[in-house]
């Protein structure tokens, strides 16, 4: 069967949230469609799609005579995200845990062995060794669903931190050692807290304040 190529929309959408989600384009940036049509080689009309679908994630945001430009960081959303993100990904392991195989574990193993030295690679490296599990999870609509909050996150606030860049290897070394065990539940609870780890490094970005884990259903 023969694979299905990429549009040129669907190839301006992948680099430009690439961009966004690197800190490449800073918040706030303005996105002059005509340079971005240069950019790409491209007419205005698949740049306009890709802006729109752009605009659809909260990446980008269009104001009337003022064009396009990066979203802030709003900080009700991230929340919202981050709760949903805690609620379908710890379920997502521990379904996984039990479905994945030798060859699987090995590989979340040479993810997490790799050189995270460039923060754009070590988030890549850290997609690919999350999803690795989330695809084996039985759901493939729940795993579509993660990754459509994965794509709402402001992953380029925690780029720059190397402290949370080793917090997060050690966590994900902790939920890799669940899942080798065979242990659903411990997978599961590693990822909570790995998540809760990452919502309140942005926070404190954000406000300077860690505050309390907004998930605590008696937090205000």
């Amino acid at each position: 069967m023969t694979a299905v190529q990429p549009t040129k929309r669907d190839q301006i959408v992948d680099e430009l949230r690439r961009r966004i989600l690197s800190g490449d384009l800073a918040r706030g940036e303005r996105m002059p469609q005509d340079e971005l049509a240069r950019q790409f080689g491209a007419s205005i009309t698949p740049v306009r799609e890709a802006l729109r679908q752009l605009e659809a994630e909260g990446l980008v945001i269009s104001e009337p005579h003022r064009g396009v430009r990066v979203s802030g960081v709003d900080l009700d959303e991230v929340t919202a995200t981050y709760i949903v993100r805690r609620l379908t990904e710890a379920y997502a392991m521990r379904r996984a845990t039990s479905r994945v195989s030798r060859r699987d574990l090995a590989q979340a193993r040479r993810l997490l062995e790799a050189d995270r030295s460039d923060p754009a690679v070590a988030r890549d490296l850290n997609r690919e060794f999350h999803f690795l599990f989330y695809d084996r999870c039985g759901m493939p609509a729940l795993a579509e669903r993660i990754a459509v909050s994965w794509r709402a996150f402001p992953w380029d606030l925690m780029l720059g931190s190397p402290r949370r860049s080793e917090e997060s290897h050690r966590e994900h070394l902790e939920i890799l050692a669940a899942v080798e065990d065979g242990d659903a539940e411990r997978a599961g609870a590693a990822t909570e807290v790995h998540l809760r780890h990452g919502f309140s490094a942005i926070l404190e970005q954000l406000t300077g304040r860690a505050g309390p884990d907004p998930f605590d259903i008696d937090a205000d």
